[in-house]
């Protein structure tokens, strides 16, 4: 039965590990290994913002100061 490792195993092989502060696939094999993620260009997130959306939060933080000067 081959063994194929799981969304767990990757994540935890991801994350910093508090005792090493480093990966624990680091840890085993010496490198840190690099994901698909690791080879995309970074993307301009001002393509994905929605003016709705912008106007939404205004409306939010707008009406959180309204609540909580009324408080």
């Amino acid at each position: 039965m081959e063994c194929v490792p799981s969304h767990i195993d990757f994540a935890y092989n991801r994350v910093v590990h508090k005792t090493t502060n480093i990966f624990p696939f680091e840890v085993m094999y010496r490198f840190n290994h690099l994901t698909p993620l690791n080879l995309l260009p970074l993307l301009n997130p001002q393509e994905f913002v929605r003016k709705e959306a912008l106007t939404k939060a205004e409306f939010v933080k707008k009406m959180d100061e309204r609540i909580k000067n009324q408080i």
